[in-house]
């Protein structure tokens, strides 16, 4: 038997520790070069290069040794003086201390200098991170917002117990259970909110209009939130399929539609709006793009620090179909398992990209246990579409000069080629093959918005009219945008631009340097001819605000479903998608190198 062998089957060996048994090892292969102790004569059969391939081996095998001994122990000692410090600090400090809270900054802190996404969920917060995987949770279905010293409801959803109880946009939730909400913050009020199915609660709120608060008794139950919020055969008989989420069965549900639209009609396109989607699991992805591409295509690989984090996803099943012409809608906020998508079918030339570029998140989360019911999501890889392109955009391994921010440097971008032979890039998300340029909008229906005015006329206007008829065809007509602008003036509505912000710094600078006698009186005109000019925007972007009041009144009246059917009647980039999945000819040049 070769000796080494032996050693290592060996019982004993077994149980010594890593950095001993190496120790052992080295020091008996020393003597063994060194024809001393046993001798070289001892084992005729072993060449003397097989013992210098065996200690360069073993040295390896020790330094990996070494360093995870090191690690340990460093892991150890600060422990120990973080315990000691906890100690220190709840015995001597001069005010009451709360551990939990401190050891909750403790971990943000330690953790923030890692990456975004690795985080520690504490036990409360257990149903919300179940909502993230399973588009589950037990509560009223609704989603709130801050306004003032109270939170509101913004917008229910459709069937579920804040709808059917009668709450509205708008309601101010002044107390849950007889505790009251003034001064709670959205993440407190929502795990009051949240519970077991069938369980009930007791609501008081605010409505505008009302002279007296309601009591609203709720059943809570389990709320799914859909991963296809909406879907239609479009004019030209092309399919349109909203995926808002990728959380348990979001392929099935894909799969499901998809095929049901190819019964009721010949399709001739199919798009697939990821705009806004966030993302979530990572198979639910990998199985929405093999309904497009043949099996055993790999459409993701992670590769991590361990081997078992090293995983090629290849397509387990068979493709519902793989001719369609399909275009996929992204924008600045797909990211993730969207990315996945709009990046693999891109990779197989299966689909044109239009709209802009991606999030850029390329990372892989997990999630591990921990101690007292809490969990850790870790960042455990980085995942790697069929060209081989990473689309991670920020290295957070370069910690200059800032965690967490854009100021950390991109990857430097690398180029690919896509099953037949188009260029493609990595390092900053997926680049649409139609670069489209964003909505911007402007400084008044930007602060229209913000300041919840947009929100509180559709609650007004939703009081004074029971109907609007079709969401598709409703519209801002002149006497609703005139009763708009009242609106807007009663409040006493005002807003800064950033025209104004360089005024005021050309102002300072003036002062500093003793020109403003000089200039004072062309800052005084600027500032009136601005101002003047200001009392026009609000009718100058009227495009924008009708925009914007259009969707939020559909919203009250069809809620989520109605929201995006307003919200795509004068949708650009849906148009140049129906552009281009309806002209063979450029769809099929887009995808030819």
């Amino acid at each position: 038997m070769f000796p080494l062998a032996r050693c290592i089957a060996w019982r004993p060996f077994k149980s010594m520790a890593p950095l001993k048994v190496a120790g052992w090892l080295l020091k008996e292969l020393f003597l063994v070069i060194h024809g001393e102790a046993v001798g070289l004569t001892r084992f005729p059969e072993i060449p003397f290069t097989m013992y210098r391939v065996l200690f360069v081996i073993l040295f390896f095998f020790s330094s990996f040794a070494n360093a995870q001994n090191n690690n340990n122990f460093e892991i150890s000692k600060n422990l120990d003086i973080y315990s000691s410090l906890l100690k220190e600090l709840n015995l001597n400090y001069v005010d009451e201390i709360d551990p939990s809270s401190l050891n909750k900054t403790a971990i943000e802190a330690m953790l923030n200098a890692l990456d975004p996404y690795t985080v520690f969920i504490p036990e409360s917060q257990i149903e919300e991170f179940q909502l993230m995987t399973t588009g589950e949770y037990g509560g009223i279905g609704s989603l709130i917002q801050q306004k003032g010293e109270f939170i509101i409801i913004s917008e229910p959803y459709e069937g579920f117990p804040a709808q059917k109880a009668g709450l509205i946009p708008g309601d101010k939730l002044i107390e849950i259970n007889g505790l009251s909400m003034k001064g709670k913050t959205s993440q407190e009020v929502s795990e009051l909110l949240k519970g077991q199915p069938g369980t009930p609660i007791h609501i008081r709120v605010e409505r505008e209009g009302e002279t007296e608060p309601m009591s609203k008794q709720l059943i809570r139950e389990k709320i799914r939130i859909d991963n296809i919020p909406y879907y239609d055969i479009l004019k030209g008989d092309i399919a349109y399929i909203r995926l808002s989420g990728f959380t348990q069965k979001a392929a099935a549900e894909m799969k499901k539609i998809f095929m049901e639209m190819k019964e009721s009609a010949e399709l001739k396109g199919l798009i697939i709006d990821l705009r806004g989607n966030g993302g979530g699991l990572l198979n639910e992805a990998v199985d929405i793009t093999n309904l497009f591409i043949p099996k055993g295509e790999v459409v993701v690989t992670t590769k991590g620090k361990t081997a078992e984090q090293n995983t090629a996803h290849p397509t387990r099943m068979t493709p519902v179909d793989t001719q369609i012409p399909i275009v996929v809608l992204v924008n600045e906020a797909s990211a993730s398992a969207s990315e996945i998508v709009a990046g693999a079918l891109q990779d197989f030339d299966r689909a044109v990209v239009v709209g802009q570029r991606t999030f850029g998140k390329g990372l892989v989360q997990n999630v591990v246990p921990l101690s007292y019911n809490t969990q850790l999501k870790i960042t455990i890889a980085k995942y790697y579409i069929p060209s081989g392109r990473c689309i991670q955009s920020v290295d957070y391994a370069d910690k200059n000069p800032a965690i967490n921010g854009t100021q950390i440097k991109a990857p430097v971008a690398g180029e690919f080629k896509t099953r037949r032979g188009r260029t493609v890039t990595d390092g900053g998300g997926i680049l649409p093959d139609i670069i489209l340029e964003p909505l911007r909008f402007s400084a008044v229906s930007s602060n229209l918005y913000t300041e919840n005015l947009v929100f509180d006329f559709a609650n007004q206007f939703a009081r004074k009219h029971k109907s609007i008829g079709d969401a598709a065809d409703f519209r801002i007509d002149d006497e609703t945008y005139a009763e708009f602008v009242a609106f807007v003036n009663q409040k006493n509505f005002t807003f800064r631009t950033e025209s104004e912000d360089m005024i005021e710094n050309l102002r300072k600078i003036a002062e500093e340097e003793n020109y403003y006698h000089a200039v004072a009186a062309h800052i005084r005109q600027l500032e009136e001819k601005l101002t003047e000019y200001k009392k026009n925007d609000i009718y100058k972007h009227r495009l924008e605000v009708d925009e914007m009041l259009k969707v939020e009144i559909a919203s009250r009246y069809y809620y989520q479903k109605g929201k995006i059917i307003a919200s795509l009647q004068n949708d650009p980039e849906l148009k140049k998608a129906i552009e281009v999945i309806t002209d063979p000819v450029v769809y099929g040049k887009l995808l030819t190198p």
